[in-house]
């Protein structure tokens, strides 16, 4: 095909190749990963600037080496010990240039500045280490060593059969010990969540919040260079405008589209659709501590009330399907015995009654402004809740708030019902549990039904320390039973992860985390 006969509208795109350009939902919250829980930030920092000692492979389905090319465990489950890979180079920028090649060193700080809360960069992280937190890393390890300069040992105080898959997560991703050391020494330390510096495939070059975020290939990545010389991600809110930036050619990829667009996306030529069943879980947050949502006959008459089906077709448009608690039904351990709340507003009204709350109650329903997977229209969802919750005499008022301070908020515990997703990135089923249900989360705010139960934590906390599937398959649906019990959540949707491509991107698959890859495709 000759140039001459494209569109002229498609010329500036296709005259930069070398360059990728991603439409994106949202502006990250920063770069420094470990301080953060959303998505959006894991995409826009970990998945492009980072690595992690270990990578989880979802086409194979299970863990791979990355920067450390081997591992092995002691007998007893009590110590890991990593072989580092040799010859990585962290990145060079405008703010830093490296002196030596990644050693252990910088495997230990980026550890222990979340686990040790003497250590001097512990509260630079101003809220905290969400991730780390949720996962009782704190109690967990008891030690992390260096053996030799290429060789990391992590000591656990009690065996962990999550702990390795957990090394794969984002906030798992592992930082330069002597730019950190510049940044202290310079008493810049904050600038390591807005001039991060890496190993991974590309290296960032300019943030506009809200606008865009360039990044450039990274010549000595150990993998190999990237397939493409520019990253850019067009963070574009509105997935409408998603859809006509790529097909006008201003986007290579669009992300998080609409089940709606996704349909028109199939029939234009120029573009391509990649899906994959996603290992998430969209759900409503009901904040167990604040009255009268602290009662479960009121949580069970909100997940009664909702007609799950109507808000299914009209919001996910046929593309996901229902949520009966909080595992995708794929995962290994979900109960699939376990009886859902049907829709059923009479019941609904009763169990109201019972409580003293037979003329129902006021409350409110927090979401977002923009759409995402989890939550392909805002509006139009928590419309739907708050027309079924009339239906039975609670009175919702809807208020729609920015991402990061919505994120903020939820996390503080200022939410009654909260509109939210779930993505797990490793797996395993503890990773839906641990950070949505365990006591520890509660400190962490990731917990955002906010309800710490003993005899809960007490099985959830079990199923990590056996790694027999068989014994951590009766603890988890033990706990899932409580969960839907307690009606902690208002289980939605387990949605299709959609990617739009324009033709002629190659190299691209899409991933049921909502983890992005970018470093294998290819512009043909």
């Amino acid at each position: 095909m000759r140039l001459a006969t494209l569109p002229l509208l498609l010329a500036p795109l296709l005259s930069q190749a070398a360059t990728l350009s991603v439409c994106s939902e949202a502006s990250p919250d920063g770069f420094d990963v470990v301080q953060y829980n959303s998505l959006t930030t894991t995409n826009a920092s970990a998945d492009v600037l980072m690595n992690r000692l270990v990578d989880y492979d979802a086409t194979a389905g299970q863990l791979a080496p990355s920067l450390a090319e081997r591992w092995e465990a002691s007998a007893d489950g009590l110590s890991w010990t990593f072989q580092l890979r040799p010859g990585v180079k962290f990145q060079r920028t405008e703010w830093f240039t490296p002196s030596r090649e990644l050693n252990a060193d910088d495997v230990l700080f980026s550890f222990q500045r979340m686990l040790d809360a003497n250590h001097p960069w512990h509260k630079v992280a101003t809220s905290g280490y969400p991730h780390a937190q949720s996962m009782q890393w704190p109690s967990l390890i008891e030690r992390i060593e260096a053996p030799t300069p290429m060789s990391v040992r992590f000591v656990l105080k009690h065996p962990d059969a999550t702990f390795l898959a957990t090394l794969s997560m984002g906030f798992a991703s592992i930082y330069s010990a002597e730019y950190a050391d510049q940044l202290l020494a310079a008493g810049t330390p904050e600038k390591l969540n807005s001039q991060p510096v890496g190993t991974g495939p590309f290296v960032l070059k300019r943030f506009q919040k809200d606008a865009v975020i360039r990044y450039t290939a990274n010549p000595d990545y150990f993998a190999g260079k990237p397939g493409v010389d520019n990253l850019v991600f067009a963070i574009t809110p509105d997935a409408n405008v998603r859809l006509q930036k790529i097909k006008r050619g201003e986007c290579h990829i669009a992300l998080s589209p609409k089940p709606l667009d996704v349909q028109a996306a199939r029939q234009d030529d120029a573009l391509q659709v990649r899906e994959t069943p996603a290992f998430m879980t969209a759900f409503v947050a009901l904040n167990s501590q604040h009255p009268p949502l602290d009662k479960p006959q009121v949580r069970q008459a909100i997940n009664l009330a909702f007609d799950k089906a109507s808000y299914l077709q009209a919001v996910f448009e046929g593309s996901a399907s229902a949520a009966n608690g909080p595992y995708p039904p794929n995962t290994w351990s979900y109960a699939k015995e376990l009886p859902g709340y049907a829709h059923d507003p009479s019941k609904a009204k009763a169990l109201l009654a019972e409580v003293g709350l037979a003329n129902g109650f006021k409350t409110t329903i927090w979401t977002r402004p923009s759409g995402s997977l989890l939550n392909p229209n805002p509006t139009l969802g928590a419309q739907l809740l708050q027309a079924d919750l009339a239906k039975v005499g609670i009175q919702a008022e809807i208020r729609v708030i920015e991402w990061g301070e919505l994120i903020r908020r939820a996390k503080a515990g200022e939410h009654d019902l909260l509109f939210m997703g779930w993505a797990g990135d490793n797996g395993d089923p503890d990773n839906f549990l641990t950070p949505q249900f365990a006591c520890a989360s509660l400190q962490s705010g990731l917990n955002f039904a906010r309800y710490c139960n003993d005899k809960l934590d007490q099985l959830i906390a079990g199923g990590k320390r056996t790694s027999d599937q068989t014994q951590r398959t009766a603890l988890y649906q033990q706990a899932q039973t409580i969960i839907q019990q307690q009606a902690l959540w208002l289980p939605l949707a387990h949605p299709t992860a959609f990617v739009l491509l324009r033709q002629g991107v190659e190299g691209y698959q899409a991933n049921p985390f909502g983890r992005q890859d970018f470093s294998k495709v290819r512009l043909d």
